[in-house]
């Protein structure tokens, strides 16, 4: 059936899946000539052929082959990414935004866009010129966002020359990432019973209040202790619905990984999941970065860290079989 043809449109879920259906398969078709393009412009200069070159051709067939992969129910969702403070102090802070401009940079690269929904801010300056953080919540709009993003769930630690020590030590510290499908429609019903909304008003840098209306909000889920806020939209009702929506992602990862298929088999209290780490970040005495888990690992820390490179760690998360 042709999309002009009047019968077309006469069952609007069918047409609204079928038009996704073809999206995608242009999308992963456009990833497939983009490869080959690469492919064709190596191969005509092979004898001048560079080190970016060749990493050029290498990503855009490794991306080609990643995009098969994603089967996951939400791979093709945009992701929502939470970054936590750890152990570590002021260095843990100041590691929270590290990571978050790493994420943003990286999406930047992506050609996805990235939008703060919620944060927390230390209260002393730092040194760094970063804002520290205890937490950050942000929003990455872009196709495949969640696919890509979702094996960055987990503990990060950085080892470096402190520059918050008088004595320049060296200081380890941890941040907590995570990383939930943004769910556009609501697929779980909660029990009202359930939900402890507090409001309170929007802040900008330096904790200075910028709102006088409380419109931002905060939802506890009080039979499992889970917490999602918002405080990015003008009014209380769509920064409510926002934060509706991260909770019920939050949710769905659980349901998931206690294999229980409602919300009311949830009942026990949520503890933050710290554990090991599952990649290390290495400034000093010696500059690497390695993943726990893939055994991969690199010393272009600061191009990591600058959002380049990022796809490495990321492409080898997806494909391996351990994970």
């Amino acid at each position: 059936m042709l999309l002009q043809d009047s019968d077309f449109w006469k069952n609007k879920d069918i047409a609204e899946a079928t038009m996704k259906e073809m999206g995608e398969t242009q999308n992963l078709l456009g990833s497939y000539f983009d490869a080959k393009k690469a492919l064709y412009k190596l191969s005509e200069n092979i004898e001048n052929v560079n080190d970016d070159a060749y990493y050029g051709v290498e990503r855009a067939v490794r991306q080609l082959e990643i995009k098969r992969l994603f089967s996951g129910k939400w791979d093709k969702n945009n992701a929502i990414v939470s970054i936590y403070a750890g152990a570590g102090g002021q260095d843990a802070a100041d590691w929270v935004h590290m990571l978050y401009l790493m994420y943003e940079k990286y999406s930047q690269n992506q050609g996805w866009k990235v939008n703060t929904i919620d944060s927390t801010e230390e209260e002393y300056q730092s040194k760094t010129g970063r804002r520290p953080l205890k937490n950050i919540t942000f929003e990455i709009e872009g196709k495949y966002a969640f696919g890509y993003l979702k094996k960055e769930n987990g503990v990060h630690r950085l080892v470096r020359i402190s520059p918050f020590s008088p004595q320049s030590l060296r200081h380890t510290s941890f941040a907590l990432v995570e990383v939930l499908p943004k769910i556009e429609e609501h697929t779980l019903k909660f029990d009202e019973k359930d939900l402890k909304v507090e409001f309170f008003r929007s802040s900008g840098p330096g904790g200075q209040n910028v709102n006088k209306v409380e419109t931002a909000v905060r939802i506890v889920h009080v039979p499992t202790g889970l917490v999602a806020s918002s405080q990015v939209e003008r009014s209380q009702s769509q920064n409510r619905e926002l934060a509706m929506k991260i909770l019920e992602a939050k949710l769905i990862q659980l349901m998931e990984k206690e294999r229980v298929d409602e919300i009311n088999k949830l009942r026990i209290k949520v503890k933050p999941e710290w554990g090991s780490q599952i990649r290390s970040y290495v400034l000093n005495p010696y500059q690497l970065i390695k993943d726990h888990r893939t055994e991969y690992e690199t010393s272009k820390i600061h191009e990591i860290l600058e959002g380049g490179y990022l796809d490495d760690f990321i492409e080898a998360e997806l494909t391996s079989k351990d994970i």
